[in-house]
C-alpha cells in the first residue's frame, strides 16, 4: 500500500506542473510534499485506517471459557458418598470458518477505509495546488500594478511639461493622479488578499500563518493541453471506495451465513465426592467426572434472515450511490475541460487587445512629440491595458486551476 500512496502522489505532482520550468515544479512538488506529511486531515485518515486494521486481532478471538464452582450447602447422598463442591469448565466453538469470516469482513472496511487515505490526499494536492496558483495571480496582479503606477508618473511628468507650455490643463494632471490613487488602492487590497491566502496556504501545510511563500514570477500559457483519458475516471478513488464498501456487504453477509450456522460447545463437570465413613467398598468417596457436549441453534431466531434482506439493500443503494457519484464527476470534468479551453480562448483575445492597446499608445506618445495629446485617450488607453493584462493573468490562473482539477479526477 505504500507504494500505491507514492506513485499516486508522484502521478499528481508531475501532471500538475507538466507545463512549469522545473525548477518551479520541484517548488511546487516540495510544498506538497510537506503538506502531505504534515496536514492533520491525512493523519485523521490514516490514524483511521490502522484502527480498522487493528480489529482484526479483535475479532480473531472464540467465546470466552466459562469456569464456574458451586459448594453444596446441603450435600446430596450418593450410593459412593456425599457430594461436597461442584467444578466446571465449558468452550463454545463458532462454526468452521467463522472467525476467518469476521477477519475478511474487517479487511475489507479496512480497504475502503484506505480509500479515505487516497482521497484525502488527492483533495490535498488539488488544494495546495489551487492556492498556490491564486497566491500567484495575486502577485502578478500586483506586479502589473506596480508596472502602471510608474507609467502614470510618466504621463504625470508629461501632463506638468504640458501644462507649462499651455497644452494641458492642471485638471489633466489631477486626473492622472487620481488614476494613480485608484491604482495604489488596488495593489493595497491585493496585498491584503495575498496574506489572506498566504494563510490559507499556510494551514494546509499546518505551519504558522506568517510563514512567507514564495511563487513563481510568471507561467506561461501551454502551447497545447495534455490529453484528457476519461477511462481513467472509473479508477477514480471516490469510485473504487463504493467497490469496497459493495466487497465489504458481500463479506458481511458471507459472516451472517457463518453466524447463523450452530454452535458448538465442549465442557467438564467436576464433582468432589466424599467418603461414607460407615461403609467400606470399592468406589467409596469416588469423585465425579463429567464431559459434556452442547449446541446452540437458531432455530426461532429471525435476526440472520433480517441480515440478508439488509446485506442486499445496502449493495443496491451502494451501486446507486456511485452512479450519482461517477455522473457528478463527469460533470465536474466536462466543466474543468470547457473551462480550460475557455481561459485559453480569453487568453488569445487579451493577448491581441493588449498588443492593439500597446499600438495606440506608442500613437499617442508620437503625438506628444508633434505637440498634441490628449490625456483623456492616455488614461482611457491605460485602463484598457490594465484591464487586458489583468484579465490575461486571470486566464493564465483559471487554466491552470482548471488542469489541477482534471488532474484530481483522471490522474
Amino acid at each position: 500500500m505504500k507504494y500505491i500512496k507514492i506513485n499516486i502522489k508522484t502521478v499528481f505532482v508531475l501532471c500538475a506542473l507538466c507545463f512549469v520550468l522545473s525548477a518551479q515544479s520541484q517548488e511546487l512538488e516540495t510544498l506538497i510534499n510537506v503538506a502531505l506529511n504534515n496536514n492533520p486531515e491525512i493523519q485523521k485518515f490514516e490514524l483511521q485506517y490502522k484502527r480498522v486494521s487493528e480489529k482484526v486481532n479483535e475479532v480473531n478471538t472464540i467465546p470466552n471459557t466459562e469456569f464456574g464452582v458451586g459448594y453444596f450447602v446441603s450435600e446430596p447422598e450418593t450410593r459412593t458418598g456425599a457430594q461436597r463442591f461442584k467444578v466446571s469448565a465449558k468452550q463454545m466453538l463458532p462454526w468452521f470458518g467463522t472467525i476467518t469470516s469476521r477477519e475478511n469482513y474487517i479487511s475489507s472496511l479496512a480497504d475502503a477505509k484506505y480509500e479515505d487515505i487516497v482521497i484525502a490526499k488527492r483533495k490535498l494536492m488539488a488544494s495546495v495546488s489551487q492556492s498556490y496558483y491564486n497566491l500567484y495571480a495575486n502577485k502578478a496582479k500586483q506586479m502589473v500594478l506596480t508596472e502602471n503606477i510608474k507609467l502614470l508618473d510618466t504621463y504625470e511628468t508629461l501632463a506638468l511639461t504640458s501644462v507649462e507650455v499651455g497644452k494641458a490643463s492642471a485638471v489633466d494632471v489631477l486626473r492622472l493622479q487620481m488614476r494613480q490613487n485608484e491604482m495604489q488602492q488596488l495593489k493595497d487590497v491585493l496585498s491584503q488578499q495575498f496574506l489572506a491566502e498566504q494563510t490559507n496556504f499556510n494551514k494546509l501545510l499546518n505551519r504558522k500563518n506568517d510563514i512567507a511563500v514564495t511563487v513563481v514570477d510568471s507561467l506561461m500559457m501551454p502551447s497545447e493541453d495534455f490529453e484528457i483519458t476519461t477511462e481513467n475516471l472509473a479508477l477514480h478513488p471516490e469510485l473504487l471506495k463504493y467497490d469496497k464498501l459493495y466487497q465489504s456487504i458481500e463479506q458481511s453477509e458471507l459472516l451472517n451465513q457463518k453466524e447463523s450456522s450452530p454452535i458448538f460447545g465442549f465442557g467438564l463437570d467436576y464433582i468432589n465426592v466424599s467418603e461414607r465413613p460407615d461403609m467400606s467398598f470399592s468406589d467409596n468417596g469416588k469423585d465425579i467426572v463429567m464431559p459434556m457436549v452442547s449446541v446452540s441453534i437458531p432455530i426461532f431466531n429471525k435476526k440472520y434472515k433480517s441480515q440478508t434482506k439488509q446485506n442486499e439493500l445496502e449493495q443496491q443503494e451502494i451501486t446507486a450511490q456511485k452512479q450519482e457519484r461517477l455522473n457528478t464527476l463527469e460533470t465536474l470534468l466536462s466543466k474543468a475541460n470547457n473551462e480550460r479551453i475557455s481561459a485559453r480562448i480569453s487568453y488569445a483575445t487579451q493577448t491581441k487587445n493588449l498588443k492593439q492597446a500597446k499600438v495606440a499608445e506608442e500613437i499617442l506618445i508620437k503625438s506628444y512629440e508633434t505637440g498634441t495629446i490628449d490625456f483623456n485617450d492616455v488614461l482611457d488607453i491605460q485602463e484598457l491595458q490594465l484591464k487586458f493584462q489583468m484579465n490575461q493573468i486571470e486566464s493564465v490562473k483559471t487554466y491552470y486551476v482548471q488542469s489541477t482539477i482534471i488532474n484530481y479526477l483522471i490522474q
